[in-house]
């Protein structure tokens, strides 16, 4: 099942790119959220190779999933890949400056059964594909909001 959204930042690229890769506070605002989220790799610096695990609470039961960084393209791409027992998923975030002060982020997640179950789950999720397109507009709608706030609290 492939899910794909755009969202306007007023935010310079740099100032997005910088908040989208600031990987620490995200693992933080996880942690806020009831999720336990543990960095895997040894890498110092942004790389392909990145990689966490992430222990949460969804529908009542205890998940776990990998994430890994898969792609980086300073300034205009960020690839992961995260897998559970479940599901696998692929996520691009791609940016593109509208204006100096104006980004636009495109969010392209596809993702993948891996188990009987996961199957007839996704399968579900096709059936009521307005719903959960709307909510993952809602979502990458938040996110963006979220980046626009951080960027706007580095640049004070």
């Amino acid at each position: 099942m492939k899910l794909t959204t755009r969202q306007d930042i007023e935010a310079p690229l740099a100032q997005v790119w910088a908040t989208l890769t600031d990987f620490e506070a995200w693992e933080r605002a996880a942690m806020r959220r009831g999720a336990d989220v543990a960095r895997t790799d040894s890498l110092r610096s942004l790389a392909p190779g990145m990689t966490w695990t992430a222990r949460f609470l969804y529908r009542g039961k205890d998940r776990a999933m990998t994430i890994a960084l898969t792609r980086v393209e300073a300034l205009h791409r960020l690839g992961f890949k995260a897998g559970s027992q479940a599901v696998e998923a692929d996520i691009q975030i791609e940016l593109m400056e509208m204006a100096a002060k104006r980004t636009r982020m495109h969010v392209t997640t596809e993702v993948h059964p891996q188990s009987l179950g996961a199957r007839l789950f996704l399968q579900s999720l096709r059936l009521a594909r307005a719903r959960v397109e709307r909510k993952f507009q809602t979502r990458v709608a938040t996110l963006a909001r979220d980046v626009e706030a951080r960027a706007r609290q580095r640049s004070l």
